[in-house]
Order: C-alpha cells, then structure tokens, then sequence
C-alpha cells in the first residue's frame, strides 16, 4: 500500500481487512463458528423483539420519553464496550497499522467505515429505526428520521473508535486488560439497575421518565431521535439545533479520534513503563501488609493466594464478581421493599465459590507448588492456608453485607441468625471447595475470556455444582434449626445461639474438609498437575 492510495481506495480494502478477520477468525475451529452463530442469532432476535415494542409504542403518549433514554444507554454502551472487551475487534488497534504510509484522515474514513460491518452496527440500527418510528409523524419527520438513523449510528460508532484508540496503549498490555474485571461488575450493577427501575416504572407508569427524557433529547446520539420527535410536534428550531448538536459531537469525536491516531502512531509507546519510585513505593506497601501474615509456609502460601486476587487478571475478575453480586442481591432487594435478611447469605454463598478448583488458578506454575508437597501434613498445611487467605477477605465481607442488609431492612433481631446461617454456609463451602479442588481439578485458560479449558467442561460442573449442592446438605442442620427457632413460641429467646453455634458449625466443617482433602491431594499430584497444566 503506497503513500498515495486514495481514501476510497483505502476504504475498500479496511473494510476487506475486516471481513477477512472476521472470515478467518471463524475459519479456526466449529466450536468458534457455533458460538458465532449463536451468539449473532440471540442478538438478532433480541433486536427484532425490541424494533416490534419499540414499533408498538407509537402513539404512546410516552414514546419519546422511552426511546431518548434508550438511544442515551445505546451510546454509553459503545463508549464503554471497548474498555470491557478490547479484544473483541482486531481492527479497534490502529497500532497494527503504525509502519504503513498512511494518514491519519483517510484512515479515520476507512476505520469508520470498517466499524459499520458487524453484528453491534446490525443491532444499533435495529433499535434507531425502532426509535423513530415509534415518535416520527408526518413526512417531515421521516425525513428527518432517515437523517437520525445515521448520524445517531455514525455517532455510536465514532465515539467506540474515539474511546478506543485514546486508550489502546492501556488496553493492549497486560496492566490494561484488567479492566475487563470491571465487566462482571458493570454487568451484575447494570442488571439490577434495569431490574430496579422496571420494577419502578411498573408501579408509577412511564410518565416517571419525562424529565430524563427532556435532558437526554439535547445529548447526543439522543439528540438525533430527539429532533424527530421535534419535528412531529412542529418544533422545527428545535430540531434543527438537535440535529446540529448530533453533527457537531460527530465532527468533534472525529477530530479527537485523528487527534489521538496521529499522536498514537508518531509517538513511542511508555505506557507499560513504571518510574523506579512507584516500584519502592509497592515494594514497601507490600512489606508492611504481609508482616501481619503468619510465618513458615501458612504466611508464604497466603501471601501468594492474596497476590493472586490483586493481579491475576482471571482470579481478580472471579472475586470482582462475587463481591459484586454478594452485595448487590441483597442491597437492592432490600431497598425494593422486596428483600429479607437472609439474602445477605449470597456474599458468602458467593465468595465461598472462591475455594474451588484452588490449584487450577496456579495453571502449570503449580508444579513448583506440587515440588514443596511430601506428606499428607504438607497437604494439609497447603489447603489450610488458601481457605485462611480467603477468609481474611471474606469473613469481614460477609459480616458487613449481613450488617448493612439487616440495617436496611430495619430487622436487626435478624442479625445473629443470619450471620450465624452466613458462617457456617462459609464453612461448608470451604469444607467442599478443598474437596472438589483434589477430587476434580481443571485448567483456567491465561488468554481469552473462557474460565475451563476445553474438554474440560465435565469437570468443573461437576466441581462447582456438585460442590454447592453438597454444601447445602452439610447446612442443613443449621438450616433446620433456624427454621424450628423461628416457628417455636419462645425461639426469639434463643436465636441468638445461632451466631456462636452457625460459626463453631463452620469452623468444625472448615477442618474437618482439610483433613479428609488432604491425603487426596498428596497421592493425586501428577493427576492434578496434568489436569490444570492443560490450558
């Protein structure tokens, strides 16, 4: 490709570029194009659901206040994908592209258009149409709305393009793909928030989504729908400022989007680099912590369990997940008027799910593990520590989660019971997490979004599933017991017996969990070690 390419040439072949990844991605294997076509065929259909309400809403007399907001989270949506799931486009790092003889203009022009080919472009569309058929009235306004469509798409997908290559230092090295952690917590958050707020607009009507409708409609890509809207009312001043407020955020994305390809691709890459005094400073933050921790191997092997949850990339996002939902379910169930105390069990149902496949986290690093274990007491010592480190987080977690639902719920009676249920459902877990850790070990893959290597599916169902079913079971008399409190006459009298007997219960399960996994893990260690080395 030579200096002098014309843009609708370079056009042409970035869009070629495009569809030959895309093409050859799906060429690597059939479990690829399965999950392809799955995943296009769910988001496709999900989009014709949402275009025939969206349709079914014209004449609402509410219309416009549903679909602004809509086309509102739309755009938010493309700005904050690429930093969840920078590898889900090859083609959103224009680094690949740093030693060719282009310019940053008529590459913005051939990115730009290399973005409409997908799936997301597909969808995007999908719901503008649907959005201005729901509020367009009148020729005027279809005409306008034609008009909306494509600058509210043209806006979406320059403002992905525009996030994306300001942060595309950050986001392709390793540092930087911790933010996808973020994702599982965007997500549980995001899933209570609509959750939430559907349950809100049930009971109050849709009327409650005016005012954010008012403010939305002048930000673009909002701004676009909102000026058909205008148009329909015979607003015309307003809907050409609309329309203009659209063209202008194009024109400036697009500027900052060049402005940051050309500093990308004139400028040396230190985003990976660390000053020597940031260096002296973790060192040091790491001493002073780590001088709480036991000595001999319980503090070594805890330090390491805890190192992992701060910069393994796969671990920190499991654990950014179960915080997340543990805190979430029973929080905005309780703000719904709708919980109970006994939701607050989901932080340590959700934490406890941490202990399983405990030496998969390690991959094929833990041969150096596996090199340190003789004996049964090795073993033991081994697990010993791991549940210690977990517990070091999530014992104070679950205590707050418990405190701060009960708090809410104004229902604090409840709290000895419920914390006692929590604990000794923790000590179930860990109880069944150290087993299944021995018994049914697996890989967790270093790159990609997948959490099993494959193959290997089978036995982390099984660990996981079977695992929680098991813990249930060794609850149950406790579970009994709180039942029979609460149904007794004088059981509120007693309740309190609960906290000290939920926490002796779950300590003595703790133990005697690590003591029967134990011997399991010093005969099966070449077993386990080819087991979690696949991936």
């Amino acid at each position: 490709m030579s200096g002098v390419t014309s843009a609708p040439g370079l056009v042409s072949v970035v869009v070629r570029l495009k569809l030959s990844l895309l093409r050859n991605g799906l060429r690597q294997s059939g479990g690829r194009r399965a999950a392809y076509a799955a995943s296009a065929g769910f988001t496709l259909l999900f989009a014709a659901l949402q275009l025939t309400g969206l349709i079914a809403l014209r004449g609402h007399a509410h219309a416009e206040s549903v679909v602004v907001p809509l086309v509102a989270v739309l755009g938010l949506g493309w700005a904050v994908m690429p930093l969840f799931f920078p590898g889900g486009d090859e083609t959103l790092d224009p680094t690949r592209l740093v030693m060719l003889p282009l310019r940053p203009r008529p590459l913005v022009r051939a990115l730009l258009a290399a973005s409409l080919v997908g799936i997301g472009p597909l969808f995007t569309v999908l719901m503008l149409v649907g959005s201005v058929v729901a509020v367009a009235h009148g020729t005027a306004a279809y005409v306008v709305a034609v008009i909306g469509v494509v600058l509210g798409l043209l806006v979406c997908v320059a403002l992905a393009r525009a996030v994306a290559t300001a942060h595309v230092r950050l986001l392709t090295s390793r540092r930087g793909r911790d933010l996808a952690v973020l994702s599982g917590l965007v997500i549980a958050v995001g899933a209570q928030v609509v959750n939430f707020g559907a349950q809100r607009l049930g009971t109050s009507g849709l009327g409650q989504l005016d005012p954010v409708a008012d403010v939305l409609r002048w930000l673009p890509p909002a701004s676009a729908v909102g000026a058909v809207d205008s148009v329909s009312e015979g607003a015309y001043a307003a809907a050409a400022a609309q329309l203009a407020l659209s063209a202008g955020a194009l024109a400036g994305l697009v500027g900052v989007w060049a402005r940051s390809l050309t500093r990308l691709m004139t400028s040396p890459d230190g985003s990976t680099l660390r000053s020597a005094e940031r260096d002296t400073r973790e060192r040091r933050g790491a001493a002073g912590w780590t001088r709480l921790l036991p000595g001999g191997r319980t503090g070594t092997v805890m330090e390491r369990g805890l190192r992992y949850v701060w910069r393994d990339p796969k671990t920190k996002a499991a654990w950014v997940t179960s915080l997340a939902i543990g805190l979430i379910v029973p929080v905005f169930n309780a703000l719904q008027g709708t919980g109970s105390p006994y939701f607050a069990c989901f932080a340590a149902g959700m934490l406890g799910i941490q202990m399983y496949n405990q030496f998969g986290q390690d991959t094929s690093a833990f041969w150096m593990v596996a090199m340190t274990i003789s004996s049964s007491r090795d073993a033991y010592v081994e697990l010993r520590a791991r549940a210690l480190a977990l517990l070091v987080i999530a014992l104070p977690y679950a205590t707050l989660v418990t405190v701060v639902t009960t708090a809410l719920l104004g229902d604090w009676p409840k709290l000895p019971e419920v914390l006692g249920l929590s604990l000794a459902l923790l000590g179930a877990m860990l109880t069944t997490g150290a087993w299944t850790s021995a018994r049914f070990p697996y890989s967790i893959p270093q790159e990609g979004y997948k959490n099993v290597a494959p193959g290997q599916t089978g036995l982390a169902w099984i660990s996981v599933v079977g695992g929680m079913v098991s813990a249930a079971l060794l609850c149950a008399p406790v579970i009994a017991l709180t039942i029979w409190l609460n149904v007794s006459a004088d059981g509120d009298a007693w309740s309190w017996l609960l906290l000290p007997g939920g926490a002796a219960y779950g300590t003595a399960l703790t133990l005697l969990g690590l003591r029967l996994a134990a011997p399991r893990v010093a005969e099966r260690l070449p077993e386990i070690l080819t087991a979690v080395s696949k991936g």
